[in-house]
């Protein structure tokens, strides 16, 4: 394996990690990246850099970051989001693969792209779910200032610094790891 190949593995996963915060930003930042020439996408997924995505990822991408910061309304996107977070995670893994064959690009795409989506997805919605159970929705737009934050970081990362990015990810999916320990049921013994 190349050290291109590597880097693109690193790029898809930090990808997919923030497309589970939002589904759209890390798409439009792939198609910046690919538009301005800054990373060279697989071959049958060039479209992502034309004119046509640019403006279609950034209208989604604006019109998804500010929905998310009405209470309630984001409640509503998580239930849409989470089968896209897994499509786009899968999409931008196969997209940013390089030097592969077609299967282990797509099975790396389906378990690393697609898997690390849709774990952060379903952590983002149950948290914004418990927000708006405590707080009737008012600290909603604080959990999603963080999410859209974290996407922002972690997706500028991906694309300049791949390596940095993948620590980033490993963090946050230890914290989602930790997170998921401290409120799972315990077996009791009776």
């Amino acid at each position: 394996m190349t050290s291109e190949t590597i880097l693109s593995i690193f790029l898809g996963i930090g990808l997919s990690a923030s497309v589970g915060f939002r589904v759209f930003l890390p798409l439009f930042a792939l198609n910046m990246a690919a538009f301005f020439g800054k990373w060279e996408l697989n071959y049958s997924w060039q479209w992502i850099g034309s004119l046509t995505a640019v403006i279609t990822l950034g209208v989604a991408m604006i019109i998804e970051t500010f929905a998310y910061f009405i209470p309630w309304v984001d409640n509503v996107l998580d239930g849409f989001a989470l089968p896209l977070a897994a499509i786009a995670g899968t999409a931008v893994m196969v997209s940013a693969v390089a030097n592969l064959d077609p299967l282990a690009t797509w099975s790396l795409a389906i378990i690393a792209g697609g898997g690390t989506a849709t774990a952060i997805k379903a952590t983002s919605a149950t948290s914004r779910l418990a927000s708006t159970a405590s707080t009737g929705g008012l600290a909603n737009p604080i959990v999603s200032t963080i999410e859209t934050g974290t996407a922002v970081v972690v997706t500028i990362a991906s694309i300049f610094a791949p390596m940095l990015a993948i620590v980033l990810v490993i963090i946050i999916l230890s914290i989602i790891f930790w997170i998921y320990r401290k409120i799972r049921p315990r077996k009791t013994n009776i």
